[in-house]
């Protein structure tokens, strides 16, 4: 997948066209302490407020991180929410020519509240059809736009600007151009989308304008090819969660995709990504499949944020690393760590390091390890061989060999990366890894950290997290002998 992305980027972007229903997504972040005297609801205290561009507007935004020129067609009202969309077009470098505003329409606008995970969605909004005069106006705005662009993103969220009257006139002219048109659907009804060259429909959307329940990838095929010839579509891409990606095409066998390993932290916007990404590949010269393959990595990548959010090209080359290079796996030899570490550093992550012998792991090494992570975006972890760890702890330790304590703190989400050095100190592996935060326990001081002058010497800092009191290897050896100990 390297080589796909590499294509992708390599020669000038595509020009897209995003047509359909623009968003303003508000995220309110806050704390629950308390539950209210005046009905057993929880308090939401609010503190930091964040608008970020949602449906067609969140695709153009996927899209011009990727570097694409994008034309955002849509309809918004005359209130605050149209001018904060506004406003973060312009400090996305996204033009906002051609938002049709109605002064009778409320720009729609969902307001999540999270604490730390979402609570509740608030949503403003009308799912009126635009009338004949604002169709008629968005559909001539859009076939004036279409010899500017390579293909069009149509992104339905059922608020009204999708209708028959704007989709029929910029489907048959796209087609007569030879524009692809890329759909993602709500209607319950794909003969509505015909004249699209692509649908990708989520697992719930499939299923209803399917009518069958897709519980395994027979449905899945059955309903996609049943739902290419309601559309006329040349494929359906289906979004199936956990389950990855089926991608439907009527004369060929279907391509189950399974999904990115990567751990789902807030799925929202998700499909937005997916169609930015699958329209970009194939407006850049890949085929179906293996823009059906990007797409999906690049789901696996957006899916690991909080909120609405973007893919840059940078992480996408990562992601794409990750899944495909068996160097990139978590326990790497420090040649390997080194090439791992330079990928994340230009995908603009921040780096943390930490060593030590995690010998018999327990609730405090997991707790500092956890807090280590939080203080960037990958966590290296250095680890003691079995030689350096009896100098250090005397010819009883390890108890674990370092094999298997290498295999065990893999398995934690917190440690991104782990290799194991033989050295005394750790001084050689920093100045490898050259982190962004050094991290150490409590127990030491800033003085007495290894590395802290190099790290700091090229801007780096050095942060000390508190163990877990009264818990450690030692501890924990000493209460097994006592408890079992038995008289001879």
């Amino acid at each position: 997948m390297i080589a796909a992305v590499d294509r992708c980027f390599q020669g000038q972007c595509p020009k897209v066209l995003v047509l359909g229903d623009i968003i303003c997504d508000v995220y309110l972040y806050g704390t629950v302490n308390r539950i209210s005297q005046e009905a057993p609801v929880p308090i939401f205290e609010c503190g930091e407020r964040r608008p970020v561009l949602g449906g067609a507007a969140n695709v153009a935004a996927n899209l011009q991180a990727f570097g694409c020129d994008v034309y955002l067609l849509g309809v918004v009202g005359a209130d605050p929410a149209a001018q904060e969309i506004r406003t973060l077009l312009e400090k996305q470098g996204l033009a906002a020519t051609w938002l049709v505003e109605d002064p009778l329409r409320p720009t729609t606008e969902k307001t999540r509240l999270v604490a730390p995970q979402q609570m509740l969605r608030l949503d403003r909004e009308t799912r009126q059809p635009l009338d004949a005069e604002l169709g008629e106006t968005v559909a001539d705005l859009a076939c004036a736009l279409l010899p500017h662009v390579d293909g069009v993103i149509c992104s339905d969220y059922h608020k009204g600007v999708c209708i028959s009257d704007v989709l029929e006139p910029v489907f048959a002219r796209a087609r007569d151009m030879g524009r692809p048109v890329v759909v993602d659907p709500k209607s319950r009804d794909f003969t509505h989308y015909r004249g699209a060259t692509v649908l990708t429909p989520n697992r719930f959307e499939a299923e209803r304008a399917s009518h069958r329940l897709l519980s395994d990838e027979a449905e899945v095929e059955a309903a996609g090819r049943w739902l290419c010839e309601q559309s006329q579509a040349e494929a359906v891409l289906v979004t199936r969660g956990p389950e990855g990606m089926s991608l439907i095409l009527p004369a060929q066998a279907p391509l189950h995709i399974p999904p990115n390993a990567r751990e789902v932290y807030d799925g929202t916007g998700a499909g937005d990504t997916v169609i930015a990404t699958f329209t970009m590949a194939v407006l850049s010269g890949l085929n179906f499949a293996d823009a059906a393959m990007l797409a999906n990595t690049a789901a696996g990548v957006v899916v690991g944020k909080v909120g609405t959010a973007v893919v840059t090209p940078a992480e996408l080359r990562v992601a794409c690393a990750l899944e495909t290079a068996p160097e990139l796996r978590k326990v790497l030899t420090r040649d390997e760590l080194v090439r791992a570490v330079q990928q994340h550093r230009q995908a603009g992550e921040r780096i943390v390091f930490t060593n030590g012998c995690f010998d018999l792991l327990h609730v405090g090494h997991m707790r500092y390890l956890q807090q280590a992570r939080a203080l960037g975006d990958r966590l290296v972890l250095g680890l003691n061989d079995d030689a350096s760890v009896r100098r250090l702890k005397g010819d009883k330790r390890p108890l674990i060999p370092h094999a298997e304590r290498a295999s065990v703190l893999a398995a934690l989400t917190c440690v991104d990366y782990i290799t194991i050095f033989s050295e005394d100190t750790p001084l050689e592996l920093i100045e490898c890894v050259r982190p962004d935060v050094l991290v150490k326990g409590g127990d030491y001081t800033p003085e007495t950290v290894v590395g802290r002058d190099e790290v700091e010497a090229y801007g780096g800092e050095v942060a000390l997290v508190p163990f877990v009191e009264g818990i450690s290897t030692t501890s924990i050896i000493d209460s097994v002998l006592q408890r079992y100990h038995r008289s001879p």
